[in-house]
């Protein structure tokens, strides 16, 4: 039987990495007043989602990359968190999970648990419209990280 990715991770780093992530995921969900039943480490083999969360309130969560197979940042980790637990409140990808979601990550950003690295946008180049105003180049939430 072959090693996994997270067996071949060191075990005491796989530990306190979901240690950590479990105190985070306690501290938000407190705070929004969300119930949720374990934060687990999802399945090496795993490769097409970065987390998911099941209606009893089990959470997993990818701590690798699916392609490189490298650690994800732990910054990712924290972005995948708030999804699922924006779940716990909205089963679905709608208006209100949405808003949600950029509230949790905004409150883990307030916190320090969420620091994203900073991303800058590049300029669209377009032809020159004199009927066209330009748009300011500001996002209009939190920025989502890139996760590769």
């Amino acid at each position: 039987r072959g090693k996994t990715s997270n067996q071949t991770m060191d075990r005491s780093a796989i530990r306190s990495l979901m240690a950590r992530l479990n105190r985070d995921a306690e501290h938000i969900a407190w705070r929004f007043g969300l119930e949720y039943q374990v934060i687990e480490a999802e399945r090496a083999n795993v490769k097409n989602r970065y987390g998911v969360c099941y209606e009893d309130g089990v959470i997993k969560i990818r701590l690798r990359h699916a392609v490189t197979g490298k650690p994800l940042r732990y910054s990712s980790l924290v972005s995948t968190l708030c999804h699922e637990l924006a779940h716990l409140r909205h089963f679905n990808h709608g208006l209100g999970f949405r808003a949600f979601y950029r509230e949790l990550l905004e409150f883990a950003r307030a916190e320090g648990v969420y620091r994203p690295r900073s991303v800058t946008a590049e300029p669209v180049r377009r032809r020159a419209d004199p009927q066209r105003r330009a748009k300011p180049l500001v996002p209009a939430g939190p920025v989502q990280l890139s996760l590769f």
